[in-house]
Parts: C-alpha cells; structure tokens; sequence
C-alpha cells in the first residue's frame, strides 16, 4: 500500500468544538479523510457507529492459519459469505512510531518487542522443529556399512540381483570409508548414486570410486568438501570418467538425454530408475509437464528434446538456465515445434529474449507465460511477468535479539501516512503496524478486500486523533476463501509496481541484473568533453557615479554582517540592485515583487541541476559518468529496477550492501535513513521522492567518530566558468562513536553529522581539527585540499556542460558543498547545497590554511560580496 497522508484540516476540526456525537458532526470533520480513504458512502454511517462504540468485531468473522509454504499467516473468511461493499472493520495498530524511535521502543517499551516478533513471525528458533541427534549423527541412524548391506538385502527380496539407484546421503562418509565400501563390486548396474552431505576431501579418491560405474547417469556429491575446494578439477576428471553421465550435482551434463529428462518429468525415480539402455523409452511419450529450472542447461538442442520423443508436453519450465549456445531464434523455433506447449516459465529478459510479448508472438500457442494469462500480459505491458514469486521471508538467528529481529523483519507489515494541518506537514512520516488480524492479509494483484488508515477525531481536533485502519470487501467473498489486499493499491506500471513488488517477493533476479548492467556500461563509456574555451562579457553591479548598491535580503546574517560602504541595505526588492534571498525567485515571484532582468541575484537558472539531489547525480552522470568521488546513486523515482540490480550484484559477489536514502530536496538529513534492507528501501519511497545512495560504509574517522566538511563555493559565471573557493570551511562531527551494528542506523548521532539543528552541537575550530587529523592519520591535508579543489571544479563542469542553459550575466551565487573522506581518504561528495547556513562562518574568527591570517567571522558575507560584486579575492581563491 502507498504511504497515506492523513490531511485534518484546521477549519475541518473548528466545525464542531465539542466532542462529536451525530453522524452529520463526523461528516463535517472527516470528510476528506473519508473521501481520501476510498471507503463507499454506503459503509460512511457504519464506521460512524463502530468508531463511536470502539467495535472491533473482526474477529466474529474472520479466522487466522499458518501457511503451510514457511513462517506466514493467512486471514480466512468464517462467515457463510460476505457481499462486496456489504460491512467494514475497525483494525487497531499495534505499534506506531517514528524510524528514529523504533528501537528504542522496542527495547524498552514492555511486552513490545516480543508482541512484534509473534506477529512478524521470527519469535521461534528455526531448528526448534529439528530431531536432536548425537554430536555425531552415528548413533542415530545406520551407519554406511549398515545401509549397504540393508540395500543388498532389500534388492534381493524384492528379486532384482542388480541395484539401480544408491542413496548414501549424510553417513559422515570419509575418503577411507568410500573406498572400504567397495560400491563397484556391489552394485556394478548403478545407474543413479548420491553420495551428498557426507565428508569426501580427495579429488582422486572420488574419481577412483564412481568412475567405475559405466553406466551411471546421475551423480550428486553436493554438500562435500571436495566440492567447496575442488568443484571444477573433480567434475572435469568425472566428466571424462563417465561419458554417459546426464546430471552431475543436480546439474545436467552436456551429454543429458532420455535419463536426465525422464528424471524432470518425474517417469525415474527410485522406484523406478529405468534400465541402461534407454532406446526411445515410451514412458518419455507420456510426459506433460517438465520441470528444467535451474539444471545449468547451455544447449537445448538435443535429440530428445523434441515433439518427437515429448509429443504430450504442454508445461515447460526452463528458468535459471543460461542457454547462451543458442540463439533467441533458435529457441523460439524449438518450443514453437512443440504443438501442446500451453505454458511456459522462463527469465524475462533471458534466453527468449527481452520482451514478453515478442515471446508471446513468436510462440502463439500459449496461454500462460511465467504463470500469467498471456492475453492479460499483452493488455497492461508488466515488466516482471511472474504471478508465483515466493514470499521474501525474513531471516535470524536463534541468538539474535528480538529487537533486532523486529527491525529486519518489520519493513513488509510497516504502513505509513503523514500528519498535515493548514500550517505544515509534519517533516518525518509515522509509521504503524496492523493488529494480528491486519497483519495476516497476504498481497494479491487481485484482493478481495481494501485497507485505508483513518484518523478519528473524537473532539472534533487534531490533537484528539486515535489512527485505526479500516477493512472492507471489494469482492465477494464465500467461506473459507483467503482474505487479500493489493499492498500496491493505486500504483502501476507507470510507478514500477513490477519493482516495487520486490518488497514483498523474490522477484526474478536476471532481470534487475540486465537492468543494472546496461546501467553501469552507459555510466562507464561517458566522458567529459569541454567546449572549447569562450569569453562572455560577465556585468557588473558597480555604479558609475560610485554610490553604494543597494542590497535586497530577507537572511538576517546578510543583514547584519554586510557592513561595507559599498553595500547598504533595502526593504524595498524594487529599488535593489542585488536580491540576495532565502526563496526561489521564479517568474511568479519577479512578477509579484517588481524584480527586472537588470537586477543581480543569487541565483542561477536551472540551479537545481546541482542542488537537489536527484539532479546533481543525473548531472555528474551526465557528464562525467561514474566518477570515483560520486558514490553509486539511484533515482528511486525512475531507476528502481536499476538498484535493484545493483543491490543483488553486491550479495551475489559478497560486497557490502548498506545504502542511505535521502529526499530529493530536504535539508538537514529530515526523513534521511541508512539501511541494508532492500525491503526497507522500497517501502521508503512511500514517504516520498528519493535518492538511493552508496553508504560509505568505512569513512575516515575523528577520535573514533563521523564527520564531514562544508566547503564554499562562490561562483561569479557559468560561461566562462568562474568559481572561488573561500578560505574558510568547517567541519562538522557526529556525536557519538561510530557503529555497523545495525540498531545503530537507527541513531542519528551516530551517523549523521549536522548537530545545529538537533542533538548536542559541538564546534570544532578548523584550524585545530586539521591539525589533530594530520597527526592521527598521519596525512598531509593539503594535499586533500588540493583532490577537495580539483573535484569541486569537475561539479561545476559537469553543470556547465550538461545544463548551459545556467548561465545567467546577473546571476551571482554561494554554494555549500559538502564532502566526506572514506578510509582510505578517497573524496567523497555529499551533496550541494543552495544559499548555506552560514552561521559558523559569521560567528567564529579563524585562520586560512591557504594563504595564511585570520578570517574574521564578521567580514564573512563583506568578502563574499567583495567577491561577487567587486571582483576582489579577499580569502577566497579562484578554482
């Protein structure tokens, strides 16, 4: 479900002053909470009367069941049937709260913790269910020996002289005992032999043993430490060894045939393992569905796979193979040949190509592609076309904390909405967490029931609001059908639900992988490329009779700090010379407060290529690509199926994967989160546009803590590009040491670093932090100062060259920029920012570390004027 914003308007609530007793008072204050929440006016009086009498009858009708496919709850319809549109139900929340309080609550909050994880279904120990066996495993079960000869005995009663099929799985088999066994002599007709989970370590030993068997056809050595150390020398020896084996390690060999395909098709078991000479087995013409998924199968085309010997094969599954010996037209020749194939799951984009309607126009005869009605696929176009994706469950440990557990395994039940009155929106969303009953609604595409969250103001006020969540059906619904809600509701393709789904289910891996690579082979084959250099007349300001430019401002620093004579300050935007404002001054705003193209102002257009963040990152692609002080960023707006990708490349190749996720456009790190949870990050988008970004997970720490730098940039024109750098920049410490343990991404003193809006801000003078850092690091800043230079200029080149259309010959700005140094100093960019606090600047004197003297805190905004307005360079330095 999309995050709800819960709007309770002040002129709403003043409607009824007194607490609210008739349906006609609870219209008149909910009445855009109602019309928001989607309920039919038919239930309106309904949930009036429930609201008003805290009815919360869910459970006279509505039944809670274990899943039988791994540790979920499904909610189940107990009444005879229930019409579409005919009741709905009061759930209450069991937990509700801000990110940066989930923790604690959870810790100290009694009875909290233990009730989530019961709803979350990570309160028990996963081997609980476990046979306790020895240390061992010897003294509870037979040992190697005794299966042998129970296999010879059991062989002989049932008149067969020769076993076909030996299962000698999990029997601590050691090198010495394989070849005690004597197998060969005993069995010499095997034609299947597993010898999985036992503690084979000699390659030679192995091969010795099992190639003896000429006529073996399967093999399967998994969960051996021979495997784990020597997988491609031993198969490449049992390969050569056995040139009739079809399936090696639950894999198929070149060589797979009849064997190996009766095997999938469920015709050899071990009850009935076939013979040695195979010859056309008419058991083959029986087979209707053929499970192939993930056997490593490079080459379809083979004799057997063909109408020929599968004339009946309406299902194939041909998942996680690479195929990559054939052609896409090839394949698609090959199945077309098969006349009863109706149903077909295979990756999209893989082997079949990238499109799943082409593979429905190539292959017309079916009906269902990766469990989807074809002509369902063709009418809405989805990207990920798969209507059997597994749950994604969360995983524990049984000595993890069950605080812990509950912050990894909380980000599918999570729901959000946001406060908002006539002042303002509340800057951080609240989440909350269903009741039992709420919580056990599993996600179909096509619910039977709906969920909205409603505030129910008892006062009439916003202050007395009580946040429910309110269930009605949308269908009918009979007796003992499972109740669903669309977790997506309202977001389609458009919004990539396809990804959004990711969420909840394991979504096909390949295809965020394609996505991902065509993404990062874009980014690596861009350069920068400059124009050739301009001269562009730059104006200025200054006034030919020398009287002082008048100053427009509505930043009390300005006002208060510039105090040079060539400056005097107005009230009045019409009869300023410079606008030097807090605001964004668009077109609306001249118009409204008489500003003309001859007035200089602080602003460039298309500024915001650089000072929103989504922007700034699509800008530095855009010119530069992936350069090394850029961390892999995300546009979760566009490019989720993108960091989707990204984020399986990290596990599959045992990277880390911890990211933090930032609004496009706020400051001060508001409803900023870091996370290694790509559930987490998907359901973050809810609360509005974001970027995704690389975490610098090891950044280059003070005394043991987080830090970053705030540098400033004065830029008098983008055409030429003519920047300063000013002598004074800051840093800025987080307050307390810094953790990975995972509750601490919950801590913003631990990893965030501006304190002069919360926590406990702690000042740090420049010069003194320099000199602490070069001597416990044992590095030379200035030579940091020289990278933090260089790559500040490649910024605003990259803005120069992908948006020419910034420059502006009466635009003058100041720019904060932001910088981190990971471990290995390596810089790092954070972020630009436009009209910067400048408070530590006006209110500190410091000392330049380039160039030398003392900068004083209150001539701060008379250089940066001096700068931009008189072309002077007092403690600034060109770039």
């Amino acid at each position: 479900m999309s995050a709800a914003t819960a709007t309770a308007t002040a002129t709403a609530a003043a409607a009824a002053a007194e607490r609210i007793e008739t349906y006609d008072d609870f219209v008149k204050v909910h009445g855009l909470l109602l019309t928001a929440s989607g309920l039919p006016q038919s239930l309106h009086r309904k949930l009036f009367s429930k609201l008003s009498s805290e009815t919360f009858d869910g459970g006279s009708y509505f039944q809670i069941e274990p899943c039988e496919d791994g540790p979920q709850r499904r909610l189940v319809l107990t009444l005879e049937s229930m019409p579409k549109d005919s009741d709905v139900f009061l759930i209450d929340h069991a937990w509700t709260f801000r990110l940066s309080d989930a923790y604690k609550q959870l810790v100290e909050v009694p009875g909290l913790a233990e009730r989530m994880a019961s709803i979350m279904c990570v309160d028990g120990d996963r081997n609980s269910d476990c046979e306790e066996n020895g240390v061992n495993g010897i003294d509870a079960k037979k040992t190697a020996f005794e299966v042998v000869e129970s296999e010879i005995a059991s062989a002989k009663a049932k008149g067969e002289d020769d076993l076909k099929w030996l299962e000698l799985e999990e029997l601590e088999i050691d090198d010495d005992t394989l070849l005690s066994l004597d197998l060969a002599n005993k069995f010499p007709g095997l034609l299947a032999l597993s010898l999985c989970g036992n503690k084979l370590e000699n390659v030679d030993v192995v091969v010795q043993v099992v190639t003896k068997f000429k006529d073996l056809r399967a093999l399967w050595l998994n969960n051996n430490p021979v495997v784990q150390k020597c997988g491609v020398q031993l198969a490449d020896k049992v390969l050569q060894g056995l040139p009739n084996l079809e399936i090696y390690n639950s894999k198929f060999t070149p060589n797979f045939g009849e064997w190996a395909l009766g095997f999938c098709g469920e015709v050899y078991d071990q009850e009935n393992p076939g013979s040695s000479k195979l010859q056309d087995d008419p058991s083959l013409q029986r087979i209707t569905s053929l499970d192939l998924s993930n056997r490593c199968i490079h080459n379809l085309i083979n004799k057997t796979f063909s109408p020929l010997h599968l004339p009946a094969l309406s299902y194939l599954n041909l998942r996680g193979n690479p195929l990559e010996q054939n052609s896409i037209g090839d394949l698609r020749r090959i199945l077309a040949g098969f006349p009863g194939l109706q149903s077909l799951e295979v990756d999209i984009p893989g082997p079949l190509g990238e499109s799943a309607a082409e593979i429905l126009e190539s292959l017309p005869n079916l009906s269902i592609l990766n469990g989807v009605i074809a002509s369902k696929i063709l009418e809405h176009g989805k990207h990920v076309i798969d209507s059997k994706l597994q749950p994604r469950l969360p995983e524990w440990t049984a000595d993890e904390p069950l605080a812990d557990r509950v912050l990894n395994a909380m980000w599918p039940y999570l729901m959000t909405y946001r406060l908002a009155d006539e002042e303002k929106i509340d800057e951080t969303s609240v989440w909350y967490v269903m009741d039992e009953l709420g919580s056990a609604l599993r996600h179909s595409d096509e619910p039977n029931f709906r969920v909205a969250p409603f505030l129910f103001m008892p006062e009439g006020k916003l202050a007395s609001a009580m946040s429910f969540s309110i269930l009605w059906p949308i269908q009918n619904v009979q007796k003992g059908d499972e109740c669903t809600r669309d977790f997506l509701f309202g977001i389609g393709e458009e919004k990539q639900h396809s990804a959004r789904l990711t969420a909840w289910f394991h979504t096909p891996e390949n295809y965020f992988i394609r996505r991902y690579e065509k993404h990062w082979n874009k980014l690596q084959s861009t350069k920068l490329t400059l124009p050739p250099a301009q001269s562009c007349l730059t104006r200025s300001p200054v006034r030919n009779d020398g009287s002082p430019l008048h100053v427009y401002t509505d930043i009390p620093h300005v006002e208060e700090f510039l105090t040079r004579p060539e400056f005097v300050i107005t009230t009045d935007p019409k009869d300023a010379d410079i606008i030097w404002t807090s605001v964004q001054v668009d077109e609306d705003m001249k118009k409204a407060a008489g500003i003309t193209e001859n007035q200089f102002v602080n602003q460039f257009p298309f500024e915001a290529c650089i000072v929103m963040k989504h922007h700034l990152a699509e800008t530095i692609q855009k010119a530069h690509g992936s350069p090394d002080w850029l961390q892999p960023t995300y546009n979760l707006e566009t490019d989720l199926s993108e960091l989707i990708g990204d984020y399986y490349v990290r596990k599959r190749d045992g990277r880390d994967c911890l990211w933090i996720l930032k609004p496009w456009n706020m400051a001060r790190t508001i409803d900023t989160t870091v996370t290694d949870n790509l559930t987490a990050i998907i359901r973050l988008m809810e609360t509005g546009p974001k970027i995704c970004q690389k975490y610098i997970e090891h950044p280059a720490l003070f005394n043991g803590k987080k830090f970053d730098l705030r540098y400033i940039v004065l830029v008098r024109s983008m055409k030429p590009l003519n920047l300063f750098l000013s002598d004074i920049f800051w840093v800025r410490l987080a307050n307390n040491p810094y953790s990975l343990e995972k509750h601490s991404f919950f801590e913003y003193e631990t990893h965030f670093t501006v304190m002069n809006y919360r926590g406990r801000f702690i000042h740090k003078n420049t010069p003194e932090f320099v000199k602490e850092f070069e001597q416990e690091h044992q590095v030379k800043w200035m030579d940091i100062h020289e990278r933090v230079r260089s790559m500040i200029r490649s910024v605003f080149e990259a803005a120069a060259v992908a948006h020419p259309e910034m420059h502006n010959s009466t635009s003058r700005a100041m720019y904060g920029v932001d910088v981190m140094l990971d471990s290995a100093f390596q810089l790092k960019l954070l972020e630009v920012t436009y009209c910067p606090d400048c408070t530590r600047a006006c209110k500190y004197d410091t000392e330049a570390l380039v160039g030398g003297g003392v900068v004083k805190g209150c001539d701060f905004f008379n250089d940066v004027f001096g700068c931009l307005f008189l072309n002077e360079t007092t403690h600034v330095n060109p770039l």
